[in-house]
């Protein structure tokens, strides 16, 4: 009975249990290589993320100057922070950034992407469009700070020459120091988001247009019913980075006015430096930068949410 059974199977009764052991055992050999070369990154998130993170929630319940001993106080640096004015018009000043960098930002950065999409010589244009990207954020700010000078500036001098126009105090008049910021930001982050949504782009089937040109689609309409609706997933990601980006601005407003005039380009990240390392209060410090953190986190929530509505996968 048993030789018919080893026959019927095809293989020795004796060496049916051990049958899948080499393939387990192949299978768990993967797992400890690829936990062995993933163990390097997990060790650096773990010592510059997660105890950091840890450690400044904990330290957003206590006050602390940074040399003496630390006294544990609750939610009084949150309660301190949402009556702090500075705190406020920090915040506003942030949303008011967002506001102005992110849409005027994305857009661009999208119909750049879609024109070099189309012409030849797309890898030296991509470069050009990039440098500002990966150049020191001060040193571009200083050089922006010569741009805007009021009196000597070259933005105020061609707007004279060319137009008659008597340019503003970019830096110094309150309602143009931060749309000036904003400027310079976007600026520098069009390259970034440009290499992304030209990777989405060439990620789109070539089929999709030929149908439409057959069907004598315009060049709008596929613009509007293919390219956008299928470049969507890498709108969304470029929205979100940029969204987290735009809640963290600091290098601009540090160097080019360091706050000023009049608080008008005091953000949320400059609030928590000065409270910080000025005023040596890293409790009310802390409990602000949790505050920027869980409100990044509520818009990045929010967003995923919201993406299910616009946001369209090619099948």
């Amino acid at each position: 009975m048993n030789e018919r059974t080893a026959a019927g199977t095809g293989a020795p009764p004796s060496l049916t249990p051990d049958a899948g052991r080499p393939a387990i055992k192949a299978k768990t050999a993967d797992s400890l290589w690829g936990f062995l070369f993933i163990t390097p990154q997990l060790i650096g998130l773990l010592l510059f993320s997660l105890i950091p993170l840890v450690s400044s929630f904990v330290l957003s319940l206590m006050t602390w100057d940074g040399f003496g001993e630390r006294k544990f106080i609750g939610f009084e640096n949150f309660m301190m922070q949402f009556k702090d004015e500075e705190f406020r018009i920090a915040l506003v000043n942030t949303l008011y950034y967002t506001v102005l960098t992110v849409p005027t930002g994305i857009l661009l950065a999208m119909l750049v992407a879609i024109g070099l999409n189309r012409v030849r010589g797309k890898i030296l244009y991509r470069l050009i469009y990039f440098m500002p990207n990966i150049t020191m954020s001060v040193a571009v700010a200083v050089v922006f700070m010569w741009l805007f000078n009021a009196d000597f500036g070259l933005i105020n001098l061609y707007l004279k020459e060319w137009f008659g126009i008597e340019g503003p105090r970019w830096l110094t008049d309150t309602r143009f120091v931060m749309p000036s910021i904003a400027i310079l930001s976007i600026w520098m982050g069009i390259g970034g988001n440009m290499v992304l949504f030209l990777a989405g782009l060439q990620g789109i089937s070539a089929s999709y247009y030929e149908a439409a040109q057959i069907d004598g689609a315009s060049k709008w309409q596929q613009l509007r019913h293919i390219t956008v609706p299928l470049l969507s997933p890498t709108t969304f990601f470029v929205t979100i980075m940029t969204i987290i980006g735009s809640f963290q601005v600091f290098d601009q407003s540090f160097v080019m006015t360091s706050g000023g005039p009049a608080k008008a380009s005091y953000t949320m990240v400059f609030h928590i430096y000065e409270t910080a390392f000025v005023d040596f209060t890293f409790g009310k410090s802390t409990a602000a930068a949790v505050t920027l953190f869980i409100i990044i986190l509520s818009l990045t929530l929010f967003q995923m949410r919201m993406s299910r509505r616009w946001v369209h996968y090619e099948d």
